[in-house]
């Protein structure tokens, strides 16, 4: 299995993206359990044992993957997975939110390596909806910068994705 991540900002295309690679690539395409999480609670406020369940369900997404993954290397198969955000932009939010982040979620991070990070730059126009609530060019370039900090602490390859004019 080949995992990529795509992470950013609100708004930046990331759901676009990973819908697009997934079709391309024939691969998988998980999407942002998050988003689905907020939407059905019909609010962006999300405590901290909120946030929790958003992580164990991501962690429980990539178990699962990495099951059907080791089944499919007796087959001979590789397939591409593309994660509609993950486990990175978790712990940023509690960060963010929160100021700490539980020490689980770290060792997940760890545990479940991604092989690519596609990270989004927030130069598109922000949109709102009812799961986004940073529309702010400065709170969306602090995350990028958060996000890529992450990144770049799991020496893990990454490539920033820019908007062409």
């Amino acid at each position: 299995m080949f995992k990529v991540a795509i992470i950013g900002p609100e708004s930046t295309g990331k759901s676009t993206l990973a819908r697009y690679l997934a079709r391309r690539y024939k691969g998988t395409c998980v999407p942002e359990y998050a988003r689905t999480y907020v939407e059905h609670k019909g609010t962006t406020d999300v405590t901290w044992d909120e946030l929790c369940e958003i992580a164990h369900h991501q962690i429980e997404e990539l178990e699962n993957l990495s099951c059907k993954a080791g089944l499919s290397v007796k087959r001979s198969f590789c397939e591409t997975v593309i994660f509609d955000t993950e486990l990175i932009v978790t712990k940023v939010w509690f960060d963010y939110a929160f100021g700490q982040v539980p020490e689980w979620l770290n060792d997940a991070i760890k545990c479940y390596p991604m092989d690519v990070y596609l990270l989004t730059y927030p130069d598109l126009p922000w949109i709102p909806d009812l799961a986004r609530t940073n529309g702010s060019d400065a709170i969306r370039l602090e995350l990028f910068q958060r996000y890529e900090a992450e990144i770049q602490a799991l020496d893990i390859p990454y490539y920033i994705i820019k908007h062409q004019k």
